[in-house]
């Protein structure tokens, strides 16, 4: 699995979904489009149900809840974690990014711009809130 780097400042809920569905950032967001999500819309780092119906339209199955972070071993071979979780004006807001135990060992593959790397194992400095499971095997194809 590759990780997708967001085009835009608040793309990161499209570039996970893109890395998972293993497409392009311009592909997930043309979906996204015309599914009614744009990453300019709060509502793509505040609630779930924007990757859920972007995760949806690429065949991607998700877990019907959300998971709170215990620790990264308990979690499962593919999630998307929700980081940097805070509050502005009573609403929540995060981070997405994807965790996958991949054959070199687990590793976040997060779509921030800034990184130099996007494929990140300092697991110490990220403070993941909750998570979703990704079930099956339908994703990142472009391996």
């Amino acid at each position: 699995m590759k990780p997708v780097v967001q085009r835009e400042r608040t793309g990161c809920g499209i570039a996970s979904v893109a890395t998972l569905a293993g497409v392009s950032y311009t592909q997930a967001k043309r979906a996204a489009n015309q599914l009614g999500i744009f990453a300019e819309d709060p509502r793509l780092w505040s609630e779930t149900q924007p990757v859920r119906d972007l995760l949806k339209h690429f065949r991607i199955r998700a877990a019907r809840r959300e998971m709170s972070f215990v620790s990264w071993a308990g979690l499962p071979d593919v999630a998307l974690l929700a980081i940097k979780w805070h509050r502005e004006k009573g609403r929540a807001f995060w981070h997405w990014v994807v965790f996958w135990r991949g054959p070199g060992g687990p590793v976040v593959l997060d779509s921030k711009q800034a990184l130099r790397c996007h494929t990140r194992t300092d697991f110490g400095r990220m403070k993941p809130k909750w998570w979703i499971k990704i079930e099956g095997e339908n994703t990142g194809r472009s391996e």
